[in-house]
């Protein structure tokens, strides 16, 4: 199948072919034909599934063909938890939309709201944005909601989380009555189900790639080490296998920033990002990464939603996450869109349950590496 079997327009193809996107995936080939059918749709799908461009290119088909006489009105909203994956989801609306004259602009908090007030000014047909930020805008008369067609609430499970349920009730409430609303979440806990049946009108139910199945893609192996080794370990690791390029998952933001510090001493350029970091700092990080002139980026849970960097080649376990959940979901940051991925973990003998754990959820054994000089 390619994009032009999903009945998008060429614009759309062009700006696809040019990315180098030929086929798409599971969840767009699901997604796609209803979305442009003008149904609500509920998506189970986790990062990394190609889940941004099946909203993506359905929205800015429909927008195009419509050609909206509103003015300055916003036409479609998309919601976000996190800043970065915010700007992710602009960076992929500027890529797509390339050939199409429509206008977009990421709204969020922890930066000057003056650039983002100005863009508003100017008119823009597509806003994506972080609750808080919007809430902020909407309620100094900067934002108004009320003429959205296309509506998308983004790892709506995140959100709740994040402790963003408040916040997403108020923005409801302003929305018109009338409109399209596609509901995406890589989990399916009450909460959401709960949130979905209030807010979407006989939806079509669209799920990829349930999370015991995600790491098919990726090679996966373990060493084990005393904790105190674990910091040598990883510069034996990177250095040995000739890694230039890896994400590697803290449970700390103290611990992060200590990993790539000693990182940096030994010589290997890399950037920790977290929480506490400022927001130009974290997008300094990412922009550093994904350029490549950072090699190791070393990131929180929280941190890396949004992290969307092509053909990255592994992700280190630096500590082994207590929820077998949040390994799947580390790990299937590399070994994406028929790309080759590796996922390395270090494992102290107090981590030893939760790799049990993550063994029984993804129903496969895990490669023990023995031969390395740390090996306890």
């Amino acid at each position: 199948m390619t994009f032009s079997d999903l009945k998008l327009i060429e614009p759309l193809t062009n700006a696809l072919a040019k990315k180098g996107y030929q086929t798409p995936t599971p969840i767009q080939q699901k997604a796609i034909p209803h979305i442009l059918d003008g149904k609500d749709l509920f998506g189970c799908a986790q990062t990394g599934t190609g889940k941004t461009a099946a909203f993506a290119l359905p929205i800015l088909q429909l927008l195009y063909e419509r050609r909206s006489i509103s003015g300055n009105q916003i036409r479609a909203l998309i919601l976000a938890p996190t800043r970065e994956l915010a700007i992710q989801i602009g960076e992929n609306f500027s890529a797509y939309g390339a050939n199409l004259n429509l206008r977009h602009t990421v709204v969020f908090g922890g930066v000057s709201q003056v650039p983002q007030a100005q863009a508003m000014r100017k008119g823009v047909d597509i806003l994506i944005a972080t609750p808080g930020r919007l809430l902020d805008l909407m309620s100094q008369g900067i934002i108004r909601i009320n003429q959205i067609e296309l509506f998308v609430l983004d790892e709506a499970d995140r959100m709740l989380d994040m402790g963003f349920i408040h916040d997403i009730k108020k923005i409801l409430s302003k929305l018109p009555a009338q409109k399209q609303t596609l509901l995406f979440s890589a989990t399916l806990p009450d909460e959401i189900k709960s949130l979905a049946d209030g807010l979407l009108q006989q939806p079509v139910l669209v799920r990829v790639t349930p999370v015991s199945s995600a790491a098919e893609a990726v090679k996966q192996s373990v060493y084990y080490v005393n904790k105190e080794n674990k910091r040598p370990l990883l510069h034996h690791v990177i250095v040995e296998n000739h890694i230039d390029h890896a994400l590697v998952f803290t449970r700390t933001k103290r611990g992060a920033d200590r990993i790539a510090k000693d990182l940096n001493k030994r010589g290997i350029k890399a950037e920790s990002i977290h929480g506490d970091k400022s927001q130009g700092a974290r997008e300094r990080a990412l922009k550093g990464f994904k350029e490549r002139s950072i090699r190791i980026l070393v990131a929180t849970d929280i941190a890396s939603r949004g992290i969307d960097v092509d053909k990255l080649s592994h992700v280190i376990n630096y500590e082994i996450p207590e929820l077998a959940e949040t390994y799947v979901h580390r790990i299937g940051r590399t070994g994406r869109a028929g790309e080759s991925g590796t996922a390395i973990s270090f494992c102290t003998s107090e981590e030893q349950p939760y790799m049990r754990d993550i063994i029984k959820l993804i129903n496969k054994n895990i490669e023990t590496i023995k031969s390395h000089p740390f090996n306890n």
